[in-house]
């Protein structure tokens, strides 16, 4: 089955234009031109939203906000703007990514692959031979299951996107080790973001809010400045 991707943008040219490319890199597209739009035809069978941040109505931080209260839909922003306030607000805003306009369908036929790939578990028991899966980690008063992709405090969920388990992942593997924004963009995003950190940061930000008993004071994932991140030991 193809990948269905909804595509919002207001501009009736480049909704067409990407619409089209899209579809011929193989996705099955839904078009809207509105925010609202957009919030009424989200469906389970969606696989990922493509989101134009300057919509009328509704902007794309608002349906980006409201879609990310209601599950785990991957979302990626595009914006015209070079405003680094609006990639932040809607990276803050719930979104898996970002690119900026104009944009190149096989680009972003890349983005939306690895964005994708994000949601498989990174390690799963074999159904068929009995294998045990992935033991689970501890990580102060979490307790992390990479099977399962789940993340528990004293036996509560919670709740982190795809993405944000990804991130999480990676620095409790390293064992304590500091792992650098560079290994870190390519290892979860999957690509080299040539020095821009925002995508980065703004999602270790999100990931310390959900975790961390004081987030303004993080004890679980720790910055190394001029480096990257680490998990503590």
């Amino acid at each position: 089955m193809a990948t269905r991707v909804l595509l919002v943008e207001d501009d009736e040219r480049i909704r067409q234009a990407l619409g089209l490319a899209l579809a011929d890199e193989g996705y099955d597209v839904v078009e809207t031109a509105t925010g609202e739009e957009a919030l009424d035809v989200v469906d389970p069978d969606l696989d990922v939203v493509l989101l134009d941040l300057m919509l009328p109505g509704i902007d794309g931080i608002e349906v980006c906000s409201t879609l990310r209260s209601r599950g785990d839909l991957p979302i990626i922003i595009a914006t015209a703007r070079t405003d680094t306030a609006d990639v932040i607000a809607g990276l803050e805003a719930g979104a898996d990514d970002y690119v900026t306009k104009p944009l190149v369908a096989g680009e972003l036929s890349a983005r939306i692959r690895a964005l994708l790939r994000r949601r498989r578990p990174a390690a799963s028991p074999d159904a068929d031979d009995g294998a045990p899966g992935p033991p689970e980690v501890r990580l102060g008063e979490l307790t992390i299951h990479p099977g399962r992709q789940a993340v528990e405090r004293h036996g509560v969920p919670v709740h982190l996107t795809h993405t944000e388990f990804r991130l999480l992942s990676e620095l409790v593997s390293a064992g304590g080790d500091v792992v650098t924004r560079e290994q870190l963009l390519q290892r979860v995003w999957g690509y080299d973001y040539f020095g821009d950190t925002r995508l980065l940061d703004v999602h270790v930000r999100r990931l310390r809010r959900k975790i961390e008993p004081d987030p303004d004071a993080p004890t679980l994932v720790l910055t190394v400045r001029g480096s990257g991140y680490r998990a503590a030991r």
